[in-house]
């Protein structure tokens, strides 16, 4: 799944153009390097998103194409 897609799906960035936008700046980091919008997102991949005033990290426990709002926090966990 590419990166934009799946943080708008696990309802980490609520709309998907803002997530693309997230990755062009450079403030999307995987596994320790800026990635692009169309980086193919995997299972225990580790994102560090830089928006706001406190970065949050996360890691990805699984990728599904549909969520409901109850169970999208069920892809990642936050380290820190």
């Amino acid at each position: 799944m590419r990166l934009d897609k799946y943080l708008k799906v696990s309802r980490i960035i609520k709309r998907r153009t803002v997530a693309n936008e997230a990755c062009d700046a450079q403030r999307v980091i995987v596994n320790g390097k800026a990635a692009r919008a169309s980086y193919e997102v995997r299972e225990n991949d580790i994102i560090e998103i830089n928006l706001g005033a406190k970065p949050l990290k996360i890691r990805v426990i699984k990728t599904t194409e549909h969520v409901s709002k109850e169970t999208a926090s069920d892809n990642y966990t936050i380290i820190q």
